[in-house]
């Protein structure tokens, strides 16, 4: 519902372009500010269903005290500044916890699938929500800020279902991304054994599971050889990983491209309008989400036999084409603010590119996230640091890009975010390395004959293990598995739970 208050304070509030523009650089430098810090507390706590919880309900809060608080022309601007920085702060929680979340059921091996599957229900979800709405706006226009009604209505649905998901059912060494080749809950219990670690020393050796408060000014210290105990990677060892930096700044830039297109194009829909502007401003939304979840089921099928890369560079690239066509559109249409419904239509189809760009991206950056986290036992951070630079790209972008609108206008605008979205394409193509690991290698065969969420689910390791050769499933830095016997009185990366149910109920 972020993009619908820009286009309700400024539609039914008279809220100018800058002062939105100010609200959401804030919203967005409050993600930036907390969302690694969420990442560092997900991966370190084992109640991440309770803080998702409370995230989704204090989200939820700062929402309705915007609809309901918003005074005309922004005649309380620093109270709506704090209510962003707030609500910035909260959905910092949101990424890494319902990520970690996903990795903790259905292990690294299911991820592809998996995020692909929660994409798709986000996005159809999202479609939904605002399009129920649009029509409650367009219904009582001018008074549109009962449509937030919908927002509470959702939170309890999200509340609901996460209590449904137990303990038992969260392997959180995984969520943590310390097995890099795990599989579902399901699996595990019925005979997957974790992958062999070696300490510098050369000894075998346990991995403690939570992860240590040790931020890696150092390498590993004397003592950790003494014991012979691996810990999770330290955030300075993470921040010296190359390919993560290189993807760190393609999403920083990325979003401060891409951020405020979306905004602007609901905002040229909505500016003088009237009732059916509000309405066509919604269908930009819910446009571009129904063309994500098909954007998601793509990546889920095909990431996995092709590569990462191809499918990210197409999600890339769209952002120039979307603004080039925009760029044209608003050149038909004029100083003289041509309203007709035929050129309205054909903004709102512009649309669909983003559906493209945002829906490839929101599935890939996840998938790419936990390829290059994997065995670090820092994912949630690593998601972290990742969405940070998403949020800082986005608050750049909405206040550089409803800054040009109202200096320069929307076409010049829409001119320069699309030249600025060349960059990161450019930065992926020539410099990011492909980063599937070779156990998410699978034949197009095997992904014809079953999906790939079905196989998981119905195969054990010695099944998968048939099917796919041993170098593929194991890295190659990776050796064989220690079981408990080898190392009596350690505590091994993963333990089995009797309790555990498969992964087809959990789904």
């Amino acid at each position: 519902m972020i993009n619908m208050q820009s286009a309700f304070l400024i539609a039914a509030r008279g809220f100018s372009e800058k002062q939105v523009g100010l609200l959401f650089f804030v919203f967005g430098m409050s993600q930036f500010i907390f969302q690694t810090p969420a990442g560092y507390l997900m991966d370190y706590s084992d109640r991440k269903v309770f803080w998702l919880s409370v995230a989704s309900i204090g989200t939820t809060i700062m929402t309705l005290a915007t609809a309901l608080l918003a005074k005309e022309e922004g005649g309380n601007i620093g109270l709506m500044v704090l209510i962003k920085f707030i609500q910035g702060a909260i959905t910092a929680l949101i990424p890494p916890g319902l990520n970690s979340i996903t990795q903790g059921i259905v292990g690294s091996n299911g991820m592809t699938a998996q995020v692909s599957r929660n994409e798709m229900n986000n996005h159809f979800g999202t479609a939904v929500i605002v399009l129920v709405a649009s029509l409650i706006a367009f219904g009582m226009y001018p008074d549109i800020g009962p449509m937030f009604i919908i927002s509470p209505i959702a939170c309890i649905g999200v509340v609901a279902f996460l209590r449904r998901i137990k303990p038992h059912h969260i392997d959180h060494n995984a969520a943590r991304g310390l097995k890099p080749d795990a599989e579902p809950t399901g699996t595990i219990a019925t005979g997957y054994e974790p992958p062999e670690i070696v300490t510098p020393t050369g000894k075998k050796a346990p991995v403690q599971t939570a992860p240590s408060f040790n931020w890696g000014a150092k390498q590993n210290d004397a003592a950790t050889h003494e014991t012979n105990t691996l810990y999770a990677d330290s955030p300075m060892q993470i921040l010296r990983d190359t390919t993560l930096l290189i993807f760190t700044l393609t999403c920083f830039l990325f979003h401060t491209s891409n951020g405020c297109v979306l905004p602007l194009t609901m905002q040229s829909l909505a500016l003088g309008g009237g009732r059916t502007g509000i309405l066509m401003s919604g269908m930009c939304i819910i446009v571009a989400q129904t063309v994500m979840v098909a954007s998601a089921k793509i990546c889920g099928d095909y990431s996995s036999s092709y590569g990462r890369k191809p499918l990210f560079l197409l999600g890339l690239f769209s952002v120039s084409v979307r603004c080039a066509i925009l760029v044209f559109l608003l050149t038909l249409k004029g100083d003289g603010g041509d309203e007709s419904m035929l050129l309205q239509i054909a903004i709102l189809s512009t649309q669909l590119l983003d559906g493209i760009g945002a829906g490839v991206f929101g599935t890939m950056y996840i998938l790419v996230t936990s390829d290059i986290s994997g065995g670090t036992g820092r994912f949630s951070l690593t998601l972290g640091l990742t969405t940070a630079a998403m949020s800082i790209g986005g608050t750049v972008s909405g206040y550089l890009g409803e800054m040009l609108a109202e200096d320069f206008g929307y076409r010049a605008a829409f001119g320069i975010l699309g030249t600025m979205s060349l960059v990161p394409a450019l930065l992926y193509l020539f410099c990011m390395p492909e980063t599937l690991p070779k156990f998410n290698e699978i034949s197009s065969e095997t992904l014809t004959e079953q999906p790939p969420v079905s196989r998981l689910a119905s195969t054990t390791s010695h099944d998968i293990d048939n099917e796919i050769t041993k170098e593929e499933l194991s890295p190659p830095s990776v050796p064989q598995t220690v079981s408990a016997s080898e190392n009596e009185g350690d505590t091994p990366l993963a333990e089995k739970d009797e309790s555990s149910t498969s992964y087809a109920e959990l789904v």
